[in-house]
């Protein structure tokens, strides 16, 4: 039987990046609306007649399901299966998403540097989302690694 404390080290750590996702995903849908030129638009000019916020929206699911997969190394770490290839895969694919979340990052900001008025804030906002993207594949990887030494997997 596990420590009780580690039990609710996991729960909490799950109930986390539930709230991380719901807090996203509510930015997600609530910005369109207060953004400059939405702010007297209706719902259909804001979510049909622009693409590049259905780009943002077809992007930012590998970052739900980069958060999916974490969730996922939470529950094997729960259920002693920590050291297991779906552990292994589950960190594989969360080292994905993240470098698919950068790559979506540099073409949209491709998408929107000859149309822009002001240029920096949304560089600004592209690197940090990349900055932070690439820390997330940086540590994912280091994590599989050690995974795979502990297991004796070359």
């Amino acid at each position: 039987m596990k420590p009780r404390s580690v039990v609710i080290e996991k729960i909490f750590l799950q109930a986390v990046i539930v709230l991380i996702g719901i807090c996203v995903l509510a930015f997600l849908l609530w910005e369109p609306h207060v953004e400059g030129r939405n702010v007297n638009a209706t719902l259909y000019d804001i979510y049909f007649k622009d693409p590049f916020l259905v780009y943002a929206y077809v992007a930012s699911s590998s970052f739900f399901m980069a958060l999916y997969q974490a969730f996922k190394v939470l529950g094997y770490a729960g259920t002693d299966r920590l050291f297991s290839d779906a552990t292994i895969k589950a960190v594989r694919k969360t080292k994905f998403y993240a470098i698919a979340m950068i790559a979506f990052v540099v073409v949209g900001e491709l998408m929107i540097l000859p149309n822009a008025d002001e240029l920096p804030p949304p560089i600004v906002m592209g690197l940090l989302i990349c900055v932070a993207a690439s820390v997330i594949a940086a540590t994912m990887s280091m994590f599989e690694k050690l995974l795979q030494k502990e297991m004796g997997i070359p």
